[in-house]
């Protein structure tokens, strides 16, 4: 099995209702701004540690890392069962938490994924507090119309029908072995010594043995709210700091979205942003700080050493 290079430290911070789970690497220094990194749906904060390791021995030594486990993700759950989650939710979490490890010190952000997007949308929310953003395949979602809400607002009741009925349960496994294969089969990229570290984070084992994922099948009920372009543009216009853009060599926008929103379309639409830079990373997928840590890492310690731009 994989063994942790740098391990983490663990803290619960509380955050409005919620008690957040908190990976920490490191002390925080007086002159560098914290690290802050986000995962994405159905993922956890875990998720990093193969990007932690790859960082240079300067660069960790000098940073404090973070990495929340998301409401209803993890080891941060709600403190009453929940059938719905609100995007939103993420903004005003991400908010309070750099509040206690940042205070009013500017951040470096990475997100992955939705962890991308909230970090995007956040720095238009709050754009003195990034420093540097690197999103990691963040992409949005395609456009809507206004005459979508209807049936929109008729499919969120229906799911969480379906949800309390049980219907969109999570798997869940003999053993964290049968995880690892889940989590290779979804990735194939993904190493067995990765796969078998990271099943043992991404699931629990209940008191029967069985290994349950760990997140809440609610977040698989779709969003009330339609993804309103308009609006997003209107945060990236309003992000100050530099962004890092970072896609992999694998199309996932093509994958998911078969046409209908494209990798040219989320490029036009970063062109609001003031200050945005693009890579990609090489035999990669969507996962692709699983795929490549070391190549990630080289992004992120390369962008974020930089000095942040004059106001």
């Amino acid at each position: 099995m994989y063994q942790a290079q740098r391990p983490c430290r663990t803290e619960t911070v509380p955050v409005r209702t919620l008690h957040y789970h908190v990976r920490v690497w490191g002390e925080r220094p007086a002159d560098a701004p914290p690290l802050v990194l986000l995962h994405g749906w159905m993922d956890v904060g875990a998720s990093y540690q193969f990007v932690v390791d790859a960082f240079s021995a300067a660069f960790a030594a000098g940073r404090q890392i973070i990495a929340p486990d998301w409401r209803g993700f993890g080891h941060t759950r709600t403190p009453a069962p929940s059938d719905s989650y609100h995007f939103v939710d993420y903004l005003a979490d991400l908010d309070q938490l750099l509040d206690h490890y940042a205070g009013e010190q500017p951040v470096d952000l990475v997100g992955h994924s939705m962890g991308g997007n909230v970090a995007m949308l956040y720095a238009g929310a709050r754009p003195s507090r990034i420093r540097r953003l690197v999103n990691l395949e963040g992409f949005g979602l395609p456009a809507t119309k206004p005459a979508q809400a209807p049936q929109r607002l008729a499919q969120w009741m229906d799911e969480i029908r379906q949800f309390e009925r049980g219907d969109l349960a999570l798997k869940h496994y003999d053993s964290a072995d049968g995880v690892a294969l889940r989590l290779m089969k979804t990735n194939p990229r993904l190493p067995s010594d990765k796969a078998a570290w990271l099943a043992r984070h991404w699931a629990a084992q209940d008191a029967q043995g069985r290994w349950h994922i760990q997140g809440d099948a609610a977040h698989k009920i779709v969003n009330p709210q339609l993804y309103r372009v308009d609006e997003v543009l209107a945060l990236y216009q309003a992000i100050t700091a530099p962004v890092l853009s970072v896609h992999a060599s694998d199309d996932s926008l093509g994958q998911w979205w078969k046409g209908r929103y494209t990798l040219q379309e989320y490029h036009q639409r970063l062109t609001q942003v003031r200050d945005v830079r693009h890579a990609v990373v090489e035999d990669a997928g969507h996962m692709l700080h699983h795929d490549q840590p070391h190549a990630v890492a080289a992004l992120i310690e390369a962008f974020v050493a930089g000095p942040a731009p004059a106001a």
